[in-house]
């Protein structure tokens, strides 16, 4: 009955995490999904077109920009490698210009992430516009209002946060450890303060660090936690510094976290005329990507608890081997990705 009773918890676990954090393998750690679509005018009806997209993405998806009609390309692409992703580059002359024209992408519905569209014209005049699934083209406006900054900044942040397995296989770690109440809520405060802060000094230029060894870091601090959640299952009466004080390690490792975060809007950049909104709502977009995911890690693990309960019946002394297997199989699970992440981000 013991043995039977542990497997059955180690199931449980491992179908919860594998359902919500080893999305498609393509999807690699901390891959920022969404690809970018720049048109920059160089002279009367010239643009420069550039198109990144990242080069670990969906089985079958592919995306391809469909810019106006009156649009004529003036050369072949270039494409080449950058960074994480490959960028096509060439040139088109728009005889009617791009303000009233449409511009969109083919297969984002299959790709499953968002595409930015920048446009720059050569008299300083800037827009951004997020396109989705469900609008996946739109119609070049004079210029953009604020609150249509403040959605797409804000629809990038979320969808960064659950496309980083990385940040919430951290966050997962956080709710295992200090397991709900005033203490969760306070670690969890204490992770949002850590990463805004360096999030903001970032993005605003005030902070420059380089993003290899940031990506190698924050991988090591998921093993970190991870070690002490294992180390919890196994000596629940050893209480560590982690242990007594979950929220300066979420602080401190916050910072870090942080650091990624900007990285990843870095790739994109800020409206020159809406930083604070932008930065607001791409960090706000972070927090309820975040709190979505708590919630759903914390429903799940309390219909586990009812499950065992009505369905297992276990018997008092069960409860320590239940309670060891759902701590250990996803610490374990957690501390094997966290080390892979970190040996690959150091030797690449």
């Amino acid at each position: 009955m013991k043995s039977r009773l542990q497997a059955t918890g180690l199931v449980c676990w491992l179908v919860l995490l594998l359902a919500t954090l080893l999305q498609p393998t393509e999807a690699r750690a901390h891959a920022f999904a969404p690809s970018l679509l720049e048109l920059h005018q160089q002279e009367g009806d010239q643009f420069a077109v550039r198109f990144k997209q990242p080069t670990v993405r969906r089985s079958g998806s592919e995306l391809r920009p469909i810019l106006p009609t009156s649009c004529e390309a003036a050369g072949p692409a270039q494409v080449e490698p950058e960074g994480t992703g490959l960028v096509a580059t060439w040139s088109v002359r728009c005889a009617d210009g791009l303000v009233g024209q449409s511009i969109g992408l083919q297969g984002i519905a299959d790709s499953q992430a968002d595409v930015l569209v920048r446009l720059q014209w050569s008299d300083g005049r800037s827009l951004r516009h997020v396109l989705t699934a469900e609008a996946p083209a739109f119609v070049v406006p004079a210029e953009e209002s604020s609150w249509q900054v403040f959605r797409g900044y804000g629809l990038l942040g979320v969808e960064h946060i659950l496309f980083g397995f990385d940040h919430l296989l951290f966050v997962l770690g956080l709710v295992m450890l200090v397991q709900g109440g005033r203490r969760l809520l306070i670690t969890v405060t204490a992770f949002t303060l850590g990463h805004s802060v360096t999030l903001a000094l970032a993005a605003l230029g005030l902070v420059h660090l380089p993003s290899a060894p940031i990506e190698a870091l924050i991988a090591f601090s998921i093993f970190v936690l991870a070690v002490e959640l294992a180390r919890r299952a196994v000596d629940r009466e050893s209480v560590s510094w982690l242990s007594r004080s979950p929220w300066r390690m979420a602080s401190g490792f916050g910072l870090l976290h942080g650091l990624g975060f900007a990285g990843a809007l870095s790739e994109i950049g800020l409206p020159e005329g809406d930083i604070p909104a932008a930065l607001f709502a791409f960090n706000l977009g972070l927090e309820l990507g975040q709190l979505a995911f708590i919630a759903a890690v914390l429903i799940l693990g309390k219909a586990l608890h009812r499950f065992e309960h009505a369905v297992l019946r276990p018997d008092a002394s069960s409860w320590v081997w239940i309670r060891q297997a759902h701590v250990l199989a996803p610490a374990y699970l957690i501390g094997c990705l966290a080390a892979f992440w970190t040996f690959e981000r150091v030797l690449g």
